[in-house]
C-alpha cells in the first residue's frame, strides 16, 4: 500500500516528452486501469479515442493550443451523452455534469497509473472542439472533453505548488483547523 501512495503524491502534469514510443501491452495496461474508475450509476457515459499514429498526434496538436511537447499517443476522453441520458430520454443537467466528473475520473486513474509505469502526461481541455471531432469523425452525441497527452519524460517532472493543507482543509465546519477527536 505505501508504494501506491507515493505514486498518488508524486505525480504531477508531464509536458515534455521524450521522443519514445510506448508499447502496444502498456498501452492496453493504462486503458483497462481508465475504465477501472468510478462512475456513477454504473452509467459509463464516456467513450475514448487512441491516437497513436505520429501524423495524427500532430494533427491534434495543432489545434490544441494547451497541448506542449509531443506524446508519444493521446486519448481522447469524451462524454457519451447516448449513455448519460436520464430515464427519460432526455439528457438532464445533473446526469450531464456527473458523466462529465465521470469521464474526469477515468482521466485520471489513467494519468495515475501511466506515473506508476513511469509515464506522464497532462490533461489539456484547451483545444478547437469542432475541428477535433473532424479529425476523429466524431459522431455527434460523443464531446470530447479532455485530450490526455502521454509519454516518456524527456526529464523528470517539477512538483507543482500545492495550496498548504491548513488552507483548504477543515474538520467538522468550515474554519475549524483541528482535527477532532471522534466522539465513541
Amino acid at each position: 500500500m505505501p508504494e501506491t501512495l507515493h505514486v498518488l503524491r508524486t505525480r504531477s502534469v508531464l509536458r515534455n516528452y521524450a521522443d519514445e514510443p510506448v508499447d502496444d501491452a502498456t498501452v492496453e495496461q493504462l486503458l483497462e486501469c481508465m475504465l477501472a474508475a468510478p462512475t456513477a450509476s454504473n452509467k459509463q457515459a464516456w467513450s475514448f479515442v487512441v491516437v497513436r499514429e505520429p501524423e495524427n498526434v500532430r494533427r491534434l496538436r495543432a489545434f490544441s493550443p494547451g497541448m506542449i511537447g509531443t506524446p508519444a499517443f493521446i486519448v481522447v476522453a469524451c462524454v457519451d451523452r447516448r449513455m448519460a441520458a436520464g430515464f427519460s430520454g432526455d439528457i438532464s443537467r445533473k446526469i450531464y455534469d456527473t458523466s462529465k466528473l465521470c469521464v474526469a475520473m477515468a482521466v485520471e486513474n489513467l494519468l495515475l497509473s501511466a506515473h506508476a509505469m513511469g509515464l506522464g502526461g497532462c490533461p489539456v481541455s484547451s483545444f478547437r472542439e469542432e475541428v477535433i471531432r473532424l479529425l476523429l469523425d466524431l459522431p455527434e452525441y460523443l464531446e470530447p472533453l479532455l485530450l490526455v497527452p502521454v509519454g516518456r519524460p524527456a526529464q523528470g517532472p517539477t512538483p507543482s505548488d500545492r495550496r498548504d493543507k491548513n488552507e483548504v482543509i477543515s474538520y467538522e465546519s468550515w474554519g475549524n483547523g483541528a482535527v477532532a477527536e471522534p466522539t465513541a
